[in-house]
Order: C-alpha cells, then sequence, then structure tokens
C-alpha cells in the first residue's frame, strides 16, 4: 500500500499503480502461483474487455461527443440564456443550467466545464461579471457531469460494487437537479451580498424569441428524453439507452448537417482515448481487488471498525470525510477503485443501501473536482481563461463546494432524495 500511494505521488498513471502492485502483492501472497497470478492479470483484461454491460461506457462518451458536435450544447444554454439573461446574475445561472443539461448527455464534468466554458466564459466577461464568479461558476458547473445520468463515475462504482446501473443513474437525478438548484441560489446569494460580482445585465429577450430557442433546444430535450427517460419507463436497459443516445445524436448530427469528416474522426478519437483510458483503470482494479480481499485487510478494518462500537452513522461521516479529504489529491476514478474494496464491505456490514452510498461517494467526488490543491476542473477552466488567476478561481469555487455539503446533509437526513426514482421504477420498497 506504500508503494502505490508512492507510484500515486510521482504520477504514475492509476491503471499502472494498481497493475503492479496488485500482480507484487498476489505474488508475495502465493509466492509458488506465478502462473495463477498472470492468469489473474489476463483474465481481468479479457473479461472487462468483452463484457457487453460496459459498452455503456463508450456509447455514452460518444452521445456527449455528437451532441457537441451537432450544436446542442449551444442551443441549450442559448435557451437558459434567453429566459435568464435578462436577470442579474442571468448569465451564470444559464451556465449552471447548460452544465446540468449537457451533462445529461457526456456524463463527462471535464468535457462539461470545457464546453461550457468555451461557450459561457466570453459571455460573462462581455458583460463585466467578476472573474471569479465567471470561472467558479463553470468550474462548480461541470462536476454536475459526474452525478447526473449517465455518469460515468455511476458505471464504475455499479462495476466494482455489483449494483444496477440503471438504478445508479435514477438515484443521481433527484440530486443533480437539487445540487444544481443550490448552485443557482449560491450564485444569488453571492449577488445579493455583492452586486458589483454582476453588474450588467442583459436586455430582456422577446417572449417569441425565447420560445424560437425553446424549440431549438427541443433536439436535446428529445434525445435525454428518449434515452434516460426511457430507462425509467423501463422500455429498455441502461446499455440499450446508451446506444439509442448515440445514435439519436448521430442523426441530429445528420439532419443539421454539421459532421464534417474531420469532427467525427475528432468524436470517435476522443471517445476511443476516454474509454481506453476507463478500461486501464478497470483492469488495474480487477487485479488490485483480488490483492486486497486475500492480504485480509477488508476483513480486518470491518472487524476492527465494527469492534470499535461505534454508530454506524458516525463511521458514515468518517468515512465521508477522509473521502473529501483524499479528493483533495487524487483522480475521482482511482480514489473509486482503491477505497471501495474496504468501504463497500464495510458498508454494506452496517447495513446502508449501497445504491444510496453511491450517491453520497459521488458527490464527495465532485467536491474533490474542485478542492485544492489538484481539482482538475480548476486547472480546465484556467486553461480555458488563463488571463484569470487561479487564486481568483479558487476564490470563485468556495461558496459552491459549501453547496455540495448542503446537498450531502439533505441526502443524510432525507435518503428518499435519491431511493425514491430507483423504488418508483422497480415498484419495490427499499429493504
Amino acid at each position: 500500500m506504500v508503494a502505490l500511494l508512492v507510484m500515486l505521488g510521482l504520477r504514475t498513471p492509476v491503471g499502472t499503480a494498481m497493475l503492479a502492485v496488485g500482480i507484487l502483492g498476489l505474488w508475495i501472497i502465493h509466492p509458488s502461483a506465478e502462473r495463477a497470478v498472470m492468469a489473474t492479470v489476463a483474465g481481468a483484461a479479457f473479461s472487462l474487455s468483452s463484457d457487453l454491460t460496459l459498452t455503456i461506457l463508450p456509447l455514452f462518451i460518444l452521445m456527449g461527443n455528437l451532441a457537441g458536435v451537432s450544436g446542442m450544447t449551444r442551443d441549450l444554454y442559448g435557451a437558459a440564456h434567453a429566459w435568464l439573461g435578462h436577470l442579474r446574475g442571468g448569465l451564470a445561472s444559464s451556465t449552471i443550467l447548460g452544465c446540468a443539461g449537457f451533462s445529461a448527455l457526456t456524463g463527462s464534468s471535464l468535457a462539461c466545464a470545457v464546453t461550457m466554458g468555451r461557450v459561457a466564459l466570453p459571455e460573462m466577461k462581455r458583460y463585466g461579471y467578476d472573474d471569479s464568479l465567471a470561472t467558479g461558476t463553470v468550474a462548480a458547473g461541470g462536476t454536475l457531469g459526474i452525478l447526473i445520468p449517465p455518469s460515468a463515475g455511476f458505471v464504475v462504482y455499479a462495476i466494482l460494487t455489483e449494483e444496477s446501473i440503471a438504478r445508479l443513474f435514477l438515484a443521481g437525478v433527484v440530486p443533480g437537479v437539487v445540487l444544481a438548484g443550490l448552485f443557482i441560489m449560491t450564485i444569488w446569494w453571492r449577488i445579493w451580498r455583492n452586486p458589483r460580482l454582476a453588474p450588467s445585465t442583459t436586455e430582456p429577450v422577446p417572449m417569441r424569441q425565447r420560445f424560437k430557442e425553446l424549440r431549438r433546444a427541443s433536439w436535446f430535450l428529445g434525445v435525454v428524453l428518449l434515452s434516460i427517460g426511457g430507462i425509467y419507463a423501463g422500455v429498455f436497459s441502461a446499455i440499450e439507452a446508451a446506444g439509442i443516445g448515440a445514435f439519436l445524436s448521430f442523426i441530429v448530427c445528420l439532419l443539421r448537417r454539421s459532421l464534417s469528416w474531420s469532427a467525427m474522426c475528432e468524436a470517435l478519437t476522443n471517445t476511443l482515448h476516454s474509454t481506453a483510458t476507463t478500461f486501464y483503470i478497470l483492469i488495474g482494479a480487477f487485479v488490485f481487488t483480488p490483492f486486497m480481499a486475500r492480504s485480509g485487510l477488508p476483513t480486518a478494518v470491518t472487524d476492527a471498525v465494527v469492534g470499535t462500537g461505534a454508530a454506524p452513522f458516525t463511521v458514515l461521516a468518517i468515512c465521508l470525510l477522509a473521502l473529501t479529504v483524499l479528493g483533495m489529491f487524487m483522480d475521482g476514478f482511482a480514489i473509486l477503485v482503491l477505497t471501495l474494496p474496504v468501504l463497500h464491505p464495510l458498508m454494506k456490514g452496517y447495513g446502508f443501501d449501497m445504491v444510496w452510498f453511491g450517491v453520497l461517494m459521488v458527490v464527495v467526488l465532485e467536491m474533490g473536482l474542485i478542492s485544492p490543491p489538484v481539482g482538475i476542473n480548476v486547472f480546465v477552466v484556467k486553461s480555458i481563461a488563463p488571463e484569470v488567476h487561479m487564486n481568483a478561481i479558487f476564490r470563485g469555487i468556495w461558496p459552491f463546494w459549501f453547496a455540495m455539503i448542503a446537498l450531502i446533509v439533505l441526502l443524510l437526513l432525507f435518503p428518499q432524495i435519491a431511493l425514491f426514482l430507483p423504488e418508483t421504477m422497480y415498484n419495490v420498497a427499499h429493504p
């Protein structure tokens, strides 16, 4: 474990670090079983690469890339801008709504931050928005990509815990909407305290133009309702929804004549790169997890924690705090694959619903995306707005960070926020 932390500290790719430590650890436990160790590695690589369930990852990633090519992202922001842009702070609020909508097409926080940042930051700068508010809004809004389905974080969590992907997707819908609302309330609160953060407002858009912009965004609404809505209605599975969503995004590109050869190649290349990176991490996790199980560490940790007699919610709070700290230094996927072998049996032993815990864990990972010193979304926004100092971006992020804490408190007090839709879909009582 020390070797693993050292490798990660040296910026070794997560998949490589887990593969190396997993192989070495299995060999140390069974030094005479080299063939068994290599069989574990080969079996993990083959089983993951040929698992039909995992086709959901490249298909949803492709759906998001094609959505960007088709212009649905700009249409979504344009509709939000038309209805809210004339209000004080309306451009920032439109950015949050745009991020929430784009998240429903791509499931990637980084893609969301990059795409919406390129669209929204020039507009906010044009109307005199404070740099900290503008960049903080984009960075925080981008984090919605890992919570609002289709979420790559939920897919990885489902694979590692053997939970239902469809249930996790539905569990993220209401918390995602609530968090978007909390972000908008945060923007209004900041501007109420300091009106100079958003000194200018645009002229109100005529009602006719507003509905025209809304009709343009109907392409986006149709794709989301047919793909994600189809899961809730029980018309098709999450895998089928991914295929339908990617196909519909492709059709929209053709109808709008926005799919040039170069754009298609770029969309496919980005999809392959993101998919390969995720699969490599998962292969490393499927080698590292057997080593953890055979070492006896998860069982020992569970027995030690239960033996203290601590209350379940006290243990849960400590685990969430530890994940929050880890999020300041490590990538979200790395945290998932490294901690779940220990946390899954521990949380399950206390009787917590693992779908609900998955939502909590993803929200905590969201916080890591904007937490110093590593906050990846912050560096993404910095690359789009190089003239803005890092201190200004982090200063604009902190209010949104506390909005995420508010969501965690709400989820702890009212678990049905996350569990209502999955229970409604399956028409079963929560165990």
